[in-house]
C-alpha cells in the first residue's frame, strides 16, 4: 500500500503559474511591486464582488499590523482579540505596543462570542480604557456571527479587523468574508485555499486608505528626487513573482472550495455512526464555509481508549497528519498575563478539537487510508 505521507492541506497548481512568473522574468520585474501585483489585486476586488480596494502584501500577518497602524493603534491602546485563533491573529498588536483583550467563543461558530466581547468592552470602558478595535476571526473558514458582533461594534463605535486569513471564498449571507469590517486580511500562506507561496492582502473600502497602506507598505518612501521619509514604514509589499502564482492560482480558487467542501461531506459520511465524533459544519444557509480545514470534536470514553490525541496518533502511525485546533492565546504562555474574558468554551474546544487532512489535491486512494484509519481507530471494520 502506498504510504505516502497524506498532509492537512497543501496546495495545488493551477498549470498557469509558470506564465505569468515567466512574465515577471521576461520583463525582469522580479522585485516587490509591479504588473502581476496589481492584476492580482485587481482580480481579488472582482471576486469580493462589492466595493473594495485589495492591496496586497508579503503575508496575512503584515496586514493585520498595516490595519493597526491605519487605525492609529498605538502604545498602551487596547485590542480585543478572539482568543481561540493562530498567534498571528494577536502579535501584531504587540508590535505597536498595544494591549491584547482576549474573548472567548461561542460554540456554535467557534468563533468570537458576542456576548463574551462585550462584557469585555463594557469592563474595559469601566477601567478607563475602551478598545480601539477588534479582531475577529473566520476560524477554518467557518464564518463568524457577523450580525451580532457588527451589531455590537457599532453600537460602541469600535472598527473591525476581519481576520479572513483562512476564509477566501466563505461568505456570510452572500457576501463574501473579507468585506465586512473596517479592514479585512486574507492569507495566502502554502497551506491556503489559494496560495503565492507566501503572502497576504488587506482589504479596506477607500482607495485613499489603500494608497496610505501601500506608502506604509514600501517604507513610507515620500514623494521626492531623494530618499526622504517622515514616518516609520515597512516592507510589506508583495512581490511581482509571487502574484505571478497568486494569478495562476485564482484560476481553481472555486474548484478548491468545491474539493474542500466534498472532503467535509466525506467525513460527515465516514463519522455519521460514530457517535464520540461530532464535525463542525455550519448551522444554517447564512453561513457558506470554503472549509478550508474539516475539524471534529472528539468526546473521551476511557473504557473504549477514545481520545483526541490517541486518534491523532492512530493517523499519525499510518502516515497521515491531522492537529490538535488551535491552543487558546490566552492559554499561550506569552500571552497568558493580559485580560480574558469569557468562561471555557475555547479550553473545551481545545481539549476535544482536532483538524483533519482537507486539501483540495486529496483523491479517493488517500480518503481511503484515511477512511481505515478512522474504521479501525473505532473497530468497524
Amino acid at each position: 500500500m502506498n504510504n505516502k505521507r497524506i498532509f492537512l492541506s497543501l496546495s495545488q497548481q493551477s498549470g498557469f503559474e509558470q506564465e505569468y512568473i515567466q512574465k515577471a522574468l521576461d520583463d525582469n520585474w522580479i522585485t516587490s511591486g509591479g504588473p502581476n501585483v496589481n492584476d492580482f489585486e485587481n482580480v481579488l476586488e472582482n471576486y469580493l464582488e462589492v466595493e473594495s480596494h485589495v492591496t496586497a502584501l508579503n503575508s496575512g500577518t503584515s496586514a493585520i499590523h498595516l490595519a493597526l497602524i491605519l487605525l492609529g493603534i498605538g502604545a498602551g491602546d487596547e485590542v480585543v482579540c478572539q482568543s481561540l485563533t493562530f498567534s498571528a491573529s494577536a502579535n501584531p498588536i504587540l508590535y505597536q505596543g498595544a494591549i491584547p483583550v482576549f474573548v472567548d467563543s461561542e460554540p456554535e461558530t467557534w468563533n468570537i462570542c458576542p456576548q463574551s466581547l462585550e462584557v469585555a468592552i463594557e469592563e474595559r470602558i469601566k477601567k478607563g480604557k475602551k478598545p480601539k478595535a477588534i479582531i475577529a476571526v473566520h476560524l477554518y473558514g467557518n464564518p463568524y456571527k457577523v450580525d451580532e458582533i457588527h451589531a455590537v461594534a457599532e453600537r460602541y463605535e469600535i472598527p473591525v479587523i476581519e481576520d479572513s486569513a483562512e476564509a477566501l471564498g466563505s461568505s456570510y449571507k452572500e457576501k463574501k468574508c473579507g468585506t465586512f469590517g473596517t479592514f479585512g486580511i486574507f492569507s495566502f500562506n502554502g497551506n491556503k485555499i489559494i496560495t503565492t507561496s507566501s503572502g497576504g492582502a488587506l482589504v479596506s473600502n477607500s482607495k485613499k486608505i489603500k494608497e496610505k497602506a501601500i506608502f506604509y507598505a514600501t517604507q513610507a518612501k515620500e514623494k521626492a528626487v531623494h530618499y526622504q521619509h517622515s514616518e516609520i514604514g515597512y516592507n510589506y509589499r508583495m512581490s511581482n513573482i509571487c502574484a505571478g502564482i497568486g494569478l495562476g492560482q485564482m484560476k481553481i480558487l472555486d474548484k478548491n472550495i468545491d474539493s474542500r467542501r466534498e472532503m467535509n461531506r466525506f467525513y460527515n459520511e465516514v463519522f455519521k455512526d460514530i457517535e464520540e465524533i461530532k464535525l463542525f459544519q455550519t448551522g444554517n444557509n447564512d453561513f457558506f464555509s470554503n472549509h478550508w480545514l474539516s475539524t471534529v470534536l472528539v468526546e473521551a470514553n476511557t473504557n473504549k481508549n477514545i481520545s483526541r490525541e490517541n486518534l491523532r496518533l492512530a493517523f499519525e502511525s499510518k502516515n497521515i497528519e491531522s492537529r490538535p485546533i488551535w491552543k487558546p492565546m490566552h492559554l499561550q504562555p506569552v500571552f497568558s498575563d493580559y485580560p480574558y474574558y469569557g468562561s471555557n468554551v475555547a479550553e473545551n474546544l481545545f481539549e476535544k478539537g482536532l483538524c483533519l487532512p482537507s486539501g483540495s489535491g486529496l483523491g479517493e486512494d488517500e480518503k481511503d487510508r484515511i477512511k481505515e484509519v478512522i474504521h479501525a481507530f473505532f473497530k468497524k471494520l
